[in-house]
């Protein structure tokens, strides 16, 4: 690479984002008065290590080098994510992929349920070699991560998942978080999915999923198995928290599910401020989800979802809004005791082949196919592995929620109003007598900063999440430093004292910042 040119490209970074700091600076000015805010009791649980999440589509795996030890720069974004987070293969294209252990192998005969226009599912099979789960190992080891791994059920029967499920199971070892078979099957008797009639329902359902499982199991007797990653359909995980742990006693390890916030892309009144207000299907359904895995003593995951289906909508699902939106999303479902949360993404192709060749991202705005040709919309790591791959906006947000990973959560009482900010707090373990608080902020307020007090004599340090607006594609720094393929080193750190007694914190609109008190906040 020119080291002329890269000292050049540095330094416009570094100058737009000084710039754009300085045209917000005028506004910390016109700060409300702060609002106190005062933290509950810490939860009996931490949020878990392996929190943070990423997901793709099974049909990546036809690339057998995208997931491998050898790419450097895609095993260093995922460890700039998380030290060990959890990736999941599956999604729609999960349900047209083959497993070809050997050369003479066809594919499936075609599905019954013939596609339409309004089908939204692959239109053509694809092959996984064994190689590319061999590949899949070797990244895994290289970015101490694990994986959920997708089988087919809309296509496949439950001999051919097995033999997959006893090759993955054998290389991948325990990096086999493990398997889900099937991947939003509540959809499968809708016109836009068609891999079932539509009288299918749960029980038909289930009883696949059990032939499934226990073909599974007479291969792999030690797996383990999450479901019934449904799309949207709560009753189908609370009725799967019920009987799936009675059929199959000690092998269901999560109850799992999928959301979107918004959709579809192409809608207009999909936009920035209506993805930025909190949602109240969020703690409809997680209320109903936790306390059927609770009662089954199973951990809820959220397996995947983004800021708006079918593949993310341009100058929203890329734009820092986005990260605002992950970081507030992910930091709800942990306050209600989810144990991790997978966001995802991936290559355009990839998504436009899962959505049977629509993309409806690509009519929203003129600029929208330049900005595809670098990833899905919604994907939090952009490029590949021939051109290199970069963090998007969502991974900021992502970045900044995982810093409460392995902390108590603790709630946060205020009159702070939900539509313009959110804040969260977890208590981190320290010396014998004390510990540390760390909180999040997140502005949602593009006009207004926000500024809010705790009564501690703690000291703080701030790590500012910031972007020239919430349209911002592009410059946004996580204490002053992009996030890539080196270790994430804070450049930009702001201190702040106790005035008696009194701490006072005062983030810009449109921004969020990680808090690390000196010691414990009571």
């Amino acid at each position: 690479m020119n080291h002329s040119r890269t000292t050049r490209r540095r330094f416009l970074h570094t100058t737009l984002i000084a710039a754009a700091t300085a045209a917000l600076a005028p506004k910390l000015l016109a700060a409300e008065s702060p609002l106190p805010i005062t933290l509950g009791p810490p939860a009996a649980q931490p949020i878990p290590l392996n929190y943070a999440g990423l997901s793709y589509e099974k049909i990546e795996l036809a690339d057998p080098l995208l997931f491998s030890a050898s790419d450097h720069n895609l095993v260093a974004i995922f460890r700039a994510l998380s030290p060990q987070g959890v990736l999941r293969i599956g999604g729609n294209s999960s349900e047209y992929c083959w497993w070809k252990s050997h050369p003479r192998q066809t594919p499936p005969p075609p599905p019954k349920y013939a596609h339409s226009s309004a089908n939204w599912m692959p239109h053509s099979y694809t092959a996984i070699h064994p190689e590319a789960v061999d590949n899949l190992a070797g990244f895994l080891h290289a970015a101490n991560w694990t994986v959920i791994y997708g089988l087919n059920l809309g296509t496949a029967t439950p001999e051919a998942a097995a033999e997959e499920a006893a090759y993955a199971a054998r290389t991948l070892g325990d990096r086999l978080a493990y398997f889900q078979i099937g991947n939003e099957p509540d959809y499968y008797g809708q016109p836009n999915n068609g891999l079932r009639p539509p009288s299918w329902d749960y029980d038909r359902y289930f009883t696949q999923w059990l032939t499934f499982a226990r073909a599974i199991l007479q291969r792999v007797s030690h797996a383990q198995f999450g479901g019934p990653d449904v799309g949207s359909t709560v009753d189908w995980v609370v009725r799967f928290a019920e009987q799936a742990p009675k059929h199959l006693p000690g092998h269901i390890a999560a109850c799992t599910s999928h959301y979107y916030a918004e959709g579809p892309p192409d809608n207009p009144s999909v936009t920035i401020a209506r993805l930025l207000r909190p949602d109240p299907r969020v703690r409809r359904d997680i209320t109903r989800i936790m306390a059927a895995a609770h009662a089954a003593h199973l951990p809820y995951r959220m397996t995947e979802g983004n800021s708006c289906y079918r593949g993310g909508k341009p100058g929203m699902s890329n734009a820092f809004a986005s990260a605002l939106w992950a970081a507030d999303y992910m930091l709800e479902l942990a306050s209600y005791g989810c144990v991790g949360v997978n966001l995802h993404g991936g290559s355009t192709s990839a998504i436009r082949r899962a959505l049977g060749n629509h993309l409806p991202g690509l009519k929203v705005s003129p600029g929208a196919a330049a900005q595809a040709a670098n990833g899905s919309f919604y994907t939090p790591i952009a490029g590949d592995r021939h051109s290199g791959f970069t963090a998007r906006p969502d991974f900021y947000g992502m970045k900044l929620a995982n810093f409460l990973a392995g902390g108590r959560m603790r709630p946060v009482h205020s009159s702070i109003d939900p539509t313009r900010a959110t804040a969260y707090a977890a208590d981190f373990p320290g010396s014998p007598e004390t510990g540390h608080t760390r909180l999040i902020l997140i502005n949602k307020d593009a006009q207004q900063p926000l500024s809010i007090t705790l009564r501690t004599h703690a000291h703080a340090t701030l790590w500012s999440l910031a972007a020239p607006s919430l349209h911002a594609i592009s410059h946004v720094t996580l204490a002053g430093a992009t996030l890539g393929e080196h270790p994430f080193h804070p450049r930009q750190t702001q201190h702040v004292a106790p005035t008696q007694g009194t701490l006072t914190i005062t983030l810009p609109p449109a921004s969020a910042a990680a808090v690390f008190c000196s010691e414990r906040v009571s």
